[in-house]
């Protein structure tokens, strides 16, 4: 009871402090609060634990471009490496000295890099990541406010942080689109409010978010000239941001890789373009000259496209559906959505759902300009609140990225679920063998470790064991730690686990026979090797154990 009045007395000052001070209302205030308290929890929790999730590799790209950043190395990522064109296509090693920016542009990411210097762990990233999407929710309230009253501003900036499109993405890996709400809504806010230097410095960081945020930009200019509120600025907006992109992707990111026409373009809009690589250039006039496919793509699957875009309705009660704002303002990103040749594209919880984010809110909030009296009726708040709380629910059910698997099973049939108690034992098992690996030690990792290891300059992940190192000079990494008993759980239900599994048990074994690396701990399903030393007799004894239970 006590810690209950204290958490009440919390709020109620946050809200008298700084709810008039910055406009906002009470009802803004709480939802925010709550929106950070629960999201860093949860983010966190599932930081640590280490619950197996899509999220984890590229979470520690991100701490280690960050790790490389702060040591005066920028955009440098060895596991971005791993995913880079002369890897995948051309069967060359990863090198610690790949330059991210051939793959993402984002230099907007050097804003966050003092901050990391003064907390250089990937949990920093984390708490980063839901207190710009906390801040953008309060943005959005003080834009809401430019053009209704205080009870439908509050009921859109509630709809904001309950909705699905945000909390999904908030609960993954950092990324880099996580700052797009933040910084649209700033744009929003500067073109009510008519100051141009802040729209114009918005702009700006927003294509330096990444090389693919001149969509969103573009698709606001077409906004600003289809409804006739400022064609010229519009037209501004529009030359800038597609100069912008097609300059940046064909003559500065070529720079530094091949990666953005010899795999993400070939990739990610394969019916459209021709041979083994194609530049933006090549896939605009592909989407252009091939309408057939176009609208054939732009409404198939249609299940899952209709499944989208009610996901990103229902917390606004359906009103970006039927408003004509919300559909010119995120025109372009949908159809980059939908001709994506991309299962993860139309993933509701994944980061590309936050780049329609931002038009859905402020479509929203002109319709609501334009239908004041709306809300006045019971029935249709009532009706608001009810897909707020849907919202919620299907959010919960959908476990984003495994941040809920505490609570709610991988899979039901057949049924996957690793009890909490059971899944920290694992985790404070893997921390005992981490702590054996030296901090500048090169190391290869599986995929949930990798984070927990990426604040340094030589690691790749399982089953590779060899990059490059500063001097270009092929080596072999000094450890490696592998979770096969993470795989074993999940491979139950899930044939991408069931496979790895397959893989790697016949990789370690080979590295164990051959000697190659010495296996120096065996503990709950979980192998450490170290190069060029002897096995410890009970980490083989409980090796070829688990080995009996799982085969291979």
């Amino acid at each position: 009871m006590k810690q209950q009045l204290t958490g009440v007395r919390f709020e109620w000052a946050v809200r008298e402090r700084f709810g008039p001070r910055f406009g906002l209302s009470q009802g803004a205030i709480a939802a925010a609060v709550l929106f950070w308290i629960v999201l860093v929890v949860l983010l966190l929790h599932r930081h640590y634990s280490m619950y197996p999730s899509y999220a984890s590799f590229d979470q520690g790209i991100f701490n280690q471009v960050f790790w490389n950043g702060s040591h005066g190395r920028p955009f440098q990522s060895s596991l971005s490496s791993t995913l880079s064109t002369p890897v995948v296509h051309d069967g060359e090693l990863p090198s610690v000295s790949y330059h991210r920016l051939g793959q993402h542009f984002t230099p907007a990411l050097l804003l966050w890099l003092p901050l990391y210097a003064l907390l250089p762990h990937p949990a920093t990233l984390l708490v980063l990541q839901i207190t710009l999407l906390t801040v953008a929710g309060l943005l959005l309230y003080r834009l809401a406010r430019e053009r209704v009253g205080v009870a439908i501003a509050t009921l859109i900036t509630v709809s904001f942080y309950a909705a699905n499109a945000v909390i999904g993405p908030s609960l993954a890996n950092f990324h880099d689109l996580c700052q797009v709400p933040l910084f649209v809504f700033t744009l929003f806010l500067a073109l009510e409010q008519r100051r141009w230097w802040v729209f114009w410095l918005a702009a700006a960081v927003i294509l330096a978010i990444r090389e693919d945020a001149g969509v969103i930009l573009f698709s606001i200019g077409g906004y600003l000239i289809a409804s006739r509120r400022f064609p010229l600025l519009g037209l501004s907006v529009c030359t800038v941001s597609l100069g912008y992109m097609l300059t940046l992707t064909n003559v500065i990111m070529p720079m530094f890789s091949e990666d953005i026409s010899r795999r993400f373009m070939i990739e990610q809009f394969a019916p459209y373009v021709d041979g083994d690589e194609a530049t933006t250039l090549d896939v605009i006039r592909g989407l252009l000259t091939r309408p057939g496919q176009l609208i054939s793509d732009l409404v198939t699957p249609a299940d899952r496209t209709v499944k989208y875009l009610l996901a990103q309705w229902l917390p606004l009660a359906f009103v970006p559906a039927i408003s004509p704002s919300a559909w010119a303002l995120n025109a372009f990103p949908l159809i980059k959505l939908f001709v994506r040749d991309d299962s993860t594209a139309l993933a509701i919880n994944l980061r590309y759902a936050l780049t329609i984010v931002p038009g859905v809110f402020y479509g929203t909030i002109l319709w609501w300009s334009e239908h004041p009296n709306g809300i006045k009726s019971p029935w249709r708040k009532r009706f608001w609140v009810i897909c707020i709380g849907l919202s919620l629910l299907f959010t919960i059910t959908s476990n984003p990225n495994r941040a809920l698997s505490f609570v709610v099973p991988d899979s039901f049939t057949p049924q996957v679920y690793i009890p909490l108690g059971r899944q920290w034992s694992h985790v404070n098992t893997i921390r005992g063998l981490l702590d054996q690996i030296p901090e500048n030690a090169s190391v290869s990792a599986t995929t949930h470790i990798v984070p927990h290891l990426s604040s340094r300059r030589e690691i790749i992940r399982f089953p590779a064991l060899r990059l490059r190192n500063n001097d270009d000079e092929a080596i072999a990494v000094d450890y490696a730690v592998v979770d096969l008993w993470q795989l074993q759980q999940y491979g139950v239900a899930f044939e991408d686990d069931a496979n790895r599994l397959r893989r790697m048990v016949p990789r370690v074994a080979q590295l164990i026979d051959q000697n190659r690396y010495g296996l120096i701990d065996f503990e709950d399903g979980v192998a450490l090797l170290q190069r060029r030393v002897s096995h410890q007799p009970a980490a083989i004894l409980e090796w070829q154990r688990f080995r009996k239970t799982v085969g291979g």
